[in-house]
């Protein structure tokens, strides 16, 4: 079983940091400039992503963060089916969340991590 650390967060742009790390996109949308073969991934994860309409208004924006992290998990709870999917690759070993935006503190993939974190302490298996 997987620790409740080995969820790590990478840009696309980021070389990989090891191939026993399952490689998951967060991200709705495809990078631009990633060829599809060329990242490297082990799937592609869109539904765990923020809503069209969440991503539009929180546009990368920091001093919306806050706002953005609340809703984005309002979402994540009620999205049960690509959460377990998620939470499925966690448990059978270490992850890597892929995102491709330039912020690294303020994206999606800082939220689901923390967020598959505490789903996975509650885990007694």
């Amino acid at each position: 079983m997987a620790k409740h650390s080995d969820i790590d967060i990478a840009r696309v742009h980021d070389e990989a940091s090891g191939a026993d790390r399952a490689r998951l996109l967060v991200d709705r949308i495809w990078a631009r400039g990633i060829s599809k073969t060329g990242l490297g991934h082990d799937a592609w994860l869109k539904d765990i992503a923020p809503t069209t309409e969440l991503r539009k208004w929180f546009d990368h924006d920091p001093d919306k963060w806050g706002e953005f992290r609340n809703r984005y998990l309002h979402e994540l709870a009620d999205n049960a089916d690509a959460v377990d999917r998620c939470l499925a690759w966690c448990r059978a070993g270490p992850v890597t969340l892929l995102f491709a935006a330039k912020d690294r503190e303020h994206n999606q993939a800082v939220v689901l991590r923390d967020y598959l974190k505490q789903r996975l302490k509650g885990d007694t298996t």
